[in-house]
């Protein structure tokens, strides 16, 4: 199931949350005991708390990130060594909260005060709890008690209410913990001044108890917030032990909730209401103005409980109205659990939903985003992009307004990989983007798929045409800021016939579509890290003629090489870093000019994307130093060329199942990586059609250029084009991997992976079996080998045949794809010189 779900798992652990309700810091100091972390509980009853489930799930998980022994007492030695800066750097990075919301109504010895908290997220709200507000009016003012009448003490409040009200985010009532929840909203005058009176009388601090009066400050409040448009969060459900249980279920909010003053009043159920999680899905459903928050249920509760809570707030609520909080406190583990058992209890509700049919794998990641920051931002009015809080109603036809979010990102690009493996992009103003276009997509021609790579029309013979339209439906987890342009983001495009249905011809969706077919048949996922050569050039003007000549000429490996291009390089890493993307090498190669980038491996769905954001930082980067990097598989015929090798593997429950064992072991393959590998190999001639799918690819794929031109396979042999490997650390006589090398950069990386996939599941249907590897150069065997295709003429013809590529990729993007090919084949043959254009197109 992991592998089907990764784009989900993949946004549940990557959004940048809003934590719509947690409580201050404290200072390392603080007499408030780090125990409390791990549970409400207090005296006596605070020292069984470590033999609680959710305490030994904690303590662990909070171990893991210091990197230290799972006992309170190394993690309190790690946290006294480190101090609270970073410790609290470390959980809120690991948390990846982008803003939090703090109820100001707590008071622990050594509390941070609001502005502190801005050293661990950049956008920080504050939520007044109006109790508090009410009390310390009357313990603070100079009034004497018996001064205090109803009317001076609401004229008071509601003064300071309104003062503040530009400064906060919303208000907070604990009136569950008082009175309980049964709030009369029409409690007459008299009976709150009877209240008054009555807590007057009582010892100081003031502390307010009495239900009428509670009632009239809950009513006045709610009337506050309607007037100045503020959300109202109320503690339902459990808590400290002063409270009673009984009287918090959300149902005692009805007469409040049906009172007519108060239907605009959109008001915030906190911590999943439990034990009545039910009871308050039921609310939201049939009231529009209940929202959820499930903070402290999740993680205070054992995995099961927690999962169960969230399950039953989602049975009858609208996904719009469900929200996250960590109900972090005093400490910042306590966000950082929070926030990350949410990412994972989300992730697995969701993906139940997803198995039951409840919902689509697209829209259980829309329910991520919501969730976890889009219900949060409309609700509350924050703006995270640009840190602040917007006291002005932004919210225009549902979506964050234009001019807010322009401030700070002015365009995104939605990117997409054609048949050519052209990556192309419309551009969207983010603040359409935000309002619309996220969710509704762009419109595009069906023309798109068939076009090649020497014109922007569609070729012969692939039935595409202008006529007909797409939607370009953004993939929200792939949105990420360009490195090299701060005021940019890009996101991946799924190619939409209508809103959820993918479009037969899209890219992504064959690589997602042959890769459930091994997850469901064979219970196996697909890895992949590529290997990105490119040549970098530099412009000379010669009598007034412009050439992109070689960056250098140095040779394989070379150190000057490195020196030359190290500041390069070094802005190309950090960018990708920045995007996520892991570079485990990188190097001078042989060509002049030429280098090499060397990704981890990663799931293959991920890999594709990440392929494209790799290049497109390249490129780009290159472009913005006067430079030019170009990926295209021969640029001089005179030279060495580039490859995209790439690497892969055979996974089942986080278990390398490509590599053998001392009991399954086929020349260092277990069965089922011997027979996936003995697919691709049989299927090869057909899969350079996808993965060396230009003309120019074949001048590429010589003997003795290490580019794999005989069909063969051999254990380490870098001249085969499928190459088992054994890196270090993997037992001499077993594999880990395999590579192939007849990939490059014409290849759109999802349908290259896609064919290589379905090669394989053929293999295994089948119970292929692989011939015996070739030790040395298949050059010495040239007379016994056959040649792999020499041309891409050749490949077409091999995948016109191939009947299997075309059932599992899909016979009318495979005719496509053999189309366009042939389209260029007849078009450079006719037009040799058209070949120095394509340094700018690959």
């Amino acid at each position: 199931m992991e592998a089907r779900y990764a784009a989900l798992r993949r946004a549940a652990e990557e959004v940048a949350a809003v934590d719509a309700h947690a409580h201050n810091l404290v200072e390392l100091g603080s007499a408030f005991p780090f125990l409390r972390c791990f549970s409400e509980a207090e005296g006596d009853a605070l020292a069984l708390a470590p033999h609680s489930l959710s305490f030994k799930r904690s303590l662990r998980d909070i171990a893991a990130l210091y990197n230290c022994e799972a006992s309170l007492e190394k993690v309190e030695e790690f946290r006294t060594a480190e101090g609270l800066t970073l410790i609290g750097s470390k959980c809120f990075q690991a948390a990846n909260i982008s803003a939090v919301l703090i109820d100001d109504g707590i008071t622990f010895d050594k509390m941070l005060d609001l502005d502190s908290h801005k050293a661990f997220s950049p956008v920080i709200g504050r939520v007044l709890r109006i109790e508090r507000l009410a009390e310390t009016i009357i313990n603070e003012e100079s009034f004497s008690g018996s001064s205090w009448t109803l009317d001076s003490f609401t004229e008071s409040y509601l003064a300071k209410l309104k003062s503040v009200s530009t400064q906060i985010v919303a208000l907070k009532s604990i009136a569950a913990y008082r009175s309980g929840l049964e709030i009369n909203p029409n409690v007459s005058k008299t009976d709150a001044e009877d209240g008054l009176r009555k807590e007057l009388t009582g010892p100081r601090p003031f502390r307010i108890t009495n239900k009428n009066l509670i009632d009239y400050l809950f009513t006045c409040s709610l009337e506050i917030a309607v007037s100045v448009n503020l959300p109202v969060q109320i503690h339902t459900g459990f808590g400290d032990k002063d409270l009673d249980l009984r009287k918090c279920n959300p149902l005692h909010l009805r007469a409040v909730l049906e009172d007519k003053r108060f239907s605009k009043c959109q008001i915030v159920l906190l911590h999943a209401s439990y034990p009545f999680s039910k009871e308050a899905s039921y609310l939201a459903s049939v009231y529009s103005q209940v929202y959820l928050d499930f903070g402290l249920a999740i993680p205070k509760l054992s995995v099961h409980g927690m999962t169960s809570s969230l399950k039953e707030l989602l049975e009858l609520a609208p996904i719009k109205k469900v929200m996250f909080s960590t109900d972090g406190y005093a400490f910042p583990e306590t966000y950082y659990l929070g926030a990350k058992r949410a990412r994972d209890v989300v992730y697995h509700v969701l993906a139940a939903a997803c198995e039951d049919g409840d919902l689509s794998i697209q829209e259980a990641i829309e329910a991520v985003e919501d969730i976890f920051r889009r219900n949060a931002l409309h609700l509350y009015k924050l703006n995270v992009t640009n840190g602040s809080i917007n006291h002005e109603t932004t919210i225009a036809g549902g979506g964050v307004s234009s001019t807010s979010v322009e401030e700070d990102v002015l365009f995104v690009r939605i990117i997409w990989s054609d048949a050519s493996g052209q990556n192309r992009c419309r551009v969207v103003p983010a603040g359409r983007f935000y309002e619309v276009t996220r969710n509704k997509g762009v419109g595009l021609t069906y023309a798109v798929m068939g076009m090649t790579s020497f014109c922007d029309g569609p070729a012969d013979g692939t039935n595409l045409t202008g006529v007909g339209e797409i939607r370009l439906v953004p993939d929200m987890p792939t949105l990420l800021r360009l490195p090299w342009s701060s005021r940019e983001e890009m996101v991946m495009a799924d190619m939409q016939i209508s809103p959820g249905e993918a479009w037969e011809y899209c890219p992504r969706n064959a690589l997602r579509k042959v890769t459930k077919v091994l997850l469901d048949e064979f219970n196996v996922t697909m890895k992949a890290g590529f290997e990105n050569e490119f040549f970098l050039r530099r412009k000379l003007v010669s009598d007034g003629v412009e050439q992109w000549v070689p960056y250098d000429n140095t040779n394989y490996c070379s150190t000057s090489a490195f020196d030359g291009a190290s500041s390069i390089l070094q802005e190309v890493y950090s960018s990708l870093k920045t995007s996520d993307i892991v570079v485990e090498q990188l190097h001078a190669e042989s060509g002049k000019g030429q280098f090499e980038i060397a990704l981890k491996y990663i799931l293959c769905t991920l890999a594709a994307d990440k392929l494209i954001y790799a290049r497109e930082t390249i490129k780009s980067i290159a472009r913005k130093l006067g430079l030019l990097a170009t990926f295209l598989p021969k640029p001089d015929l005179n030279d060495i060329g580039s490859g995209s090798h790439v690497h892969l593997s055979l996974w089942e429950n986080d278990q390398n199942v490509f590599m053998g064992s001392s009991k399954d072991n086929f020349y260092g393959m277990s069965k089922t990586g011997a027979q996936f590998l003995a697919g691709v190999y049989h299927h090869l001639s057909s899969i350079l059609a996808f993965t060396a799918p230009h003309p120019n690819s074949y001048d590429r794929i010589q003997p003795n250029t290490w580019s794999g031109a005989y069909l063969c396979w051999g254990k380490e042999n870098r001249e085969a084009p499928l190459r088992t490997a054994c890196p270090p650390g993997v037992p001499l006589d077993l594999v880990s991997n395999f590579e192939i090398k007849s990939f490059d950069a014409c290849a759109n990386p999802h349908l290259g992976l896609a064919a290589i996939v379905a090669a394989g599941i053929d293999g295994l249907r089948r119970g292929l079996k692989l011939p015996e590897p070739i030790e040395s150069n298949p050059a010495d065997y040239a007379s016994k080998l056959k040649r792999l295709p020499q041309n891409l003429q050749e490949s077409i013809d091999s995948l016109s045949g191939d009947k299997v590529l075309h059932e599992l990729i899909g016979d009318k993007l495979v005719t496509t794809a053999i189309a366009v090919r042939k389209a260029e084949i007849d078009h450079y043959a006719k037009n040799p010189g058209a070949f120095n254009d394509l340094i700018y197109r690959y």
